[in-house]
C-alpha cells in the first residue's frame, strides 16, 4: 500500500539543505557525505525531493508503525542518484497525529557504499 495523502507530503526545505545536504552537520553529516558522493548538492536540495518524491512516495511502504507522535511509515528502494548510479535508501515519513499530510523524518542508506 501507498502511504496516504503521498502527493501532499511534505519534504522542508532546510531539512534538505542544513541537514541531510549538510556535512557539517553534526547528526546529518555522514548522510550529506553519502548523497554529496552521488552527486547531490546543497545548492540543488530541490533534485534530492523530486528524487523521494519520484522514487519513494510512488512505492508502497515496507513498514506501518504506530508510535506516540502519529503514524510512521518507512520505504526501502533505489533511487536514481545524479550521477546516474542507483542509491538504495530507506526513507522514514510520518503522518503526525492530528493531520493528514506524512511529512519525511530522514532517509537512511541502506547498504554500506564505497566513497
Amino acid at each position: 500500500m501507498k502511504i496516504p495523502n503521498a502527493a501532499s507530503a511534505i519534504i522542508a526545505s532546510d531539512q534538505l539543505r542544513d541537514y541531510l545536504l549538510n556535512p557539517q552537520h553534526r547528526r546529518g553529516g555522514s548522510k550529506a557525505k553519502l548523497l554529496l558522493s552521488f552527486g547531490y548538492r546543497r545548492e540543488s536540495y530541490a533534485r534530492l525531493a523530486e528524487d523521494l518524491r519520484r522514487y519513494h512516495l510512488s512505492r508502497d511502504y515496507d513498514l506501518l508503525e504506530e508510535t506516540e507522535y502519529g503514524r510512521r511509515y518507512e520505504i526501502v528502494g533505489p533511487i536514481d542518484a545524479p550521477d546516474g548510479r542507483d542509491l538504495i535508501l530507506r526513507s522514514i515519513w510520518q503522518t503526525d497525529t492530528g493531520t493528514e499530510q506524512p511529512r519525511l523524518i530522514t532517509i537512511i542508506p541502506e547498504r554500506k557504499y564505497d566513497p
